[in-house]
């Protein structure tokens, strides 16, 4: 009988790595929100347009005002610090996709400026700690757009198993993309905590 993963999780903020701080994001962080999330480049991969203020005042008053999951179908939304400066660069996601299947799936986006450092693996890394360790998920997936090359480059640091190509699967802005899909297993993950 399969482990079914905890009732929910409640990180303890802020959430500490090497040379990160993850915490939730907050109204003062608008405008470092804005600077990428705003950005066509940053948005051309996402299935988001580039976000105006507004947009981003209303995401965080819903899909980013959790701190918490506690049921499938809700994600955890955190921003992403360089702790040694406090500098927002980024954000990384924790979506719960299914308590009976105990699957999970991860997202991240990073300003064009800090991106070739790793901050962007060693955020996802912490959230997967928190998918398989704290909330006890059995799989977690990444769906990367297959021209966004770099995304793809950070699944497979993580050490995530491209496991699927789908071609032309999806009519996404105005063109036919392909999507790889990447996966970890709860029992793959002890080898792979420090990445």
């Amino acid at each position: 009988m399969p482990v079914l993963p905890q009732s929910a999780l409640r990180p303890s903020y802020p959430i500490r790595t090497e040379r990160l701080s993850l915490r939730p994001l907050a109204v003062a962080d608008v405008d470092a929100l804005l600077a990428y999330r705003s950005r066509p480049d940053v948005c051309r991969y996402v299935p988001f347009e580039p976000m105006t203020r507004e947009a981003v005042h209303e995401r965080l008053a819903t899909h980013w005002a959790a701190t918490a999951l506690t049921d499938a179908g809700q994600g955890l939304t955190l921003g992403i610090e360089i702790a040694e400066t406090g500098h927002l660069i980024g954000d990384v996601m924790l979506f719960w996709q299914s308590r009976e299947h105990a699957g999970g799936e991860i997202g991240y986006l990073l300003h064009p400026d800090f991106t070739g450092h790793g901050y962007a693996t060693e955020a996802a890394c912490a959230m997967l700690h928190l998918g398989f360790d704290h909330l006890g998920l059995h799989r977690i997936i990444a769906r990367v757009d297959e021209r966004n090359e770099a995304s793809a480059k950070v699944a497979r640091r993580l050490g995530m198993r491209q496991e699927a190509r789908l071609v032309d699967n999806e009519f996404f802005k105005g063109e036919w993309s392909t999507e790889l899909d990447f996966a970890m297993l709860a029992d793959e993950w002890p080898g792979y905590r420090t990445a």
